[in-house]
């Protein structure tokens, strides 16, 4: 069974943590979240967010699928830990999928893998996005290499549909 790991926190955007969860389940992937603590966690809208392991504990090795919803409160203090940044920067050299998701994009920034990539995020990081080198795209779903990024969740459909050709 193909595995797909997703790397969450507190405050994930709820609908961008939910749909991809499914979807993958859906598609037949073993689907494993991990976070910094590895404990239960609450999306921004009072999901309660299953997690099964720590960040720490993850084996990139083990997965075909990186998915990174977002959120922009969970992704200022996901992105202040530089395991996280490793994993991702680590994890973009193989060229596995890499699926980011609104607010992201700013662990993509973060870990260094934007540089001369089409990115979509949400439309109040697009200079953060320029900024580190990559060509902000405002468009629902924008493929570039291993990464599949989109804007926001009124398009998590657009989103998993090209993840999953990416992961199959």
């Amino acid at each position: 069974m193909k595995k797909a790991i997703i790397i969450t926190g507190k405050n994930v955007q709820d609908h961008e943590f939910i749909y991809p969860f499914y979807r993958l389940k859906e598609a037949g992937f073993d689907v494993v979240v991990a976070t910094e603590d590895g404990k239960e966690t609450i999306g921004n809208l009072g999901t309660k967010i299953p997690v099964d392991c720590t960040i720490a504990s993850v084996k990139p090795e083990e997965y075909v699928l990186m998915v990174l919803p977002g959120g922009a409160k969970a992704m200022e203090y996901i992105r202040q830990n530089q395991q996280v940044l490793d994993m991702i920067r680590d994890w973009n050299e193989t060229g596995k999928p890499i699926a980011s998701i609104c607010h992201a994009a700013q662990l993509l920034i973060s870990a260094g893998v934007v540089k001369g990539r089409k990115i979509s995020a949400y439309y109040s990081i697009k200079d953060d996005v320029n900024n580190a080198g990559g060509i902000y795209v405002d468009a629902p779903v924008v493929v570039d290499g291993n990464i599949v990024s989109s804007p926001h969740y009124k398009y998590l459909g657009d989103w998993m549909r090209e993840t999953l050709k990416l992961a199959s």
